[in-house]
């Protein structure tokens, strides 16, 4: 069994994102101290970056709670200031709960991120209209898969017409 804590100095760097705007740094913490059911990160943005596009989960709620920085929240059709001693919801649902933390400071934006570890997660994406579908949790699942909603097809689709 693992140490049940760790200091946010010791940790390290594992998911490094560098792709345009969607640029972060994050660090695992939840499987590192023990945790089965909640994982948590923490996430430094660079100013004027993101760490992921716009979306909402059907599965798994999150909740961000802001260290230092100052940023922007888009959630659903708003919009909404950040600065350290916020705290986020994120809770499951459909385009009204999407949502995208924004460094809109001049200093790196950090905060913690917690989230539920659902065995079946969908997310959707708004702003590009794709669908994400993950079963059997994150580590090593057993379907994945992302999707654009205009690709969809009726029930019987490929479907065989007769009895094997």
């Amino acid at each position: 069994m693992p140490k049940p804590l760790i200091n946010l100095d010791e940790l390290e760097f594992d998911d490094i994102e560098d792709n345009g705007i969607y640029t972060s740094r994050r660090a695992t913490i939840g499987a590192r101290i023990g945790a089965r059911r909640l994982g948590y990160n923490l996430t430094v943005l660079p100013p004027g970056k993101t760490q992921c596009p716009f979306h909402s989960h059907h599965g798994e709620e999150e909740m961000f709670l802001i260290l230092d920085g100052a940023g922007e929240l888009r959630f659903g059709e708003k919009r909404y200031p950040l600065r350290a001693g916020d705290v986020v919801a994120c809770p499951i649902g459909g385009a009204e709960v999407a949502h995208q933390v924004i460094n809109t400071g001049t200093v790196d934006l950090r905060y913690l991120a917690l989230s539920n570890l659902a065995d079946l997660d969908a997310c959707e994406y708004p702003d590009s209209r794709k669908v994400s579908v993950v079963a059997g949790g994150r580590e090593e699942p057993t379907l994945r898969g992302r999707f654009r909603v205009e690709a969809q097809v009726e029930y019987y689709d490929r479907e065989p017409t007769r009895l094997p």
